[in-house]
Formats: structure tokens, sequence, C-alpha cells
């Protein structure tokens, strides 16, 4: 099982290379991938190796020059399925992707779920604790609002995922509310 992990762990890190989060450290892109693909393993106590696979990637067609015959190549049918229907068209406006994660995140397959669960997860505990270096308070507010929508449409997916969720939406809006008092 750790195999194919271990070589999509090494496929993201090269095709995000050269990507940085938005953080006051501009920390690698890969540290994402890999607290997604963690969330999964030990909060949902996810052991489905094509959904960690997946979790690793999910990233990779929106944000890399990859190709999805390529992911499938590499990693199989229902890797490539999974990236797919995690991945926005961003040929759509920004507003129009945020919608349409809402309305469509319900029908998505059981391993897309997880891996959004986890995915929004991990955006919010990173606004919570190293935002955006450029984010407003009320764009970081925005975020944690939307994010609550796409999961409150996904419940029933995994307990310990959305638990999970859960506590780092409430931490986060915590910080926030800590930062708005703060002198």
């Amino acid at each position: 099982m750790t195999g194919n992990i271990l070589e999509a762990l090494r496929f993201a890190a090269q095709k995000h290379r050269h990507q940085r989060r938005k953080d006051r450290e501009a920390s690698p892109y890969v540290n994402h991938l890999i607290d997604v693909a963690h969330i999964l393993w030990h909060h949902g106590a996810v052991r489905d190796e094509e959904v960690l696979v997946a979790a690793l990637l999910h990233d990779t067609l929106e944000d890399t020059l990859t190709g999805a015959k390529e992911i499938e190549g590499l990693f199989g049918k229902a890797v490539r399925q999974y990236v797919e229907e995690v991945t926005d068209d961003k040929s759509l406006p920004k507003a129009e992707r945020k919608r349409l994660q809402i309305i469509t995140a319900p029908h998505k397959s059981h391993g897309a779920k997880l891996i959004k669960l986890a995915d929004k997860s991990a955006n919010v505990y990173d606004i919570a604790h190293s935002p955006p270096f450029n984010w407003s308070l009320q764009r970081c507010t925005d975020y944690l609002n939307w994010a609550q929508q796409v999961v409150e449409g996904i419940r029933g997916t995994n307990d310990g995922l959305e638990a999970y969720f859960d506590l780092v939406l409430e931490e986060g809006y915590e910080k926030l509310k800590e930062h708005a008092e703060a002198p």
C-alpha cells in the first residue's frame, strides 16, 4: 500500500515544486497536500489507498500542467476520477466555481467527499493559524462561511472528518474574532 502513496507524494512534490502557500511563511505547497492526506488517515480513519493517493494529487489538474491521462496512467482510473471530481473548472469565474462546489458536493462519490472534507478542514485550519498574508479579516470569514456551506452538503460522509472540520471551524471563528478585537 505505501508504494503508491509514496509515489503519489513524490509526483505531487515534483508537480507543485515551484508553488507556495499564501501564508506569511510561503510554505511549500506540498505541505497542504500532505495535510489533506494526514487528516484523512488520522481524523477520518481512511485507509483506502486510492483515496489517499487522490488526496495527495487533488490539486494537480487544477494547479499544474498535469493531464488526467497522466494521472490515470500512473495511478489508475479510480484515482483519476477522484481527482477530476474535486477539480474546479478554472475557466469559470471564481464566484461561480465556489457556487458550484456548494451545489455539486452532495452528488460526488464517497471518495471525493472524503477528500473534500479533508481539504476544507486543512484550509480552515490554515486560515485560523496562518492566514494568507494579503487576506482581510472579512475575506477569511467569508472563506470559513463558504467552507461550512460546502461541508453541510456532504454531512453523513465520515463522522471523524466532520467532527474535525467542526473543531477547526469553531477554532477558526474564535481566532478571527480575537484578531478583530485586537488593538
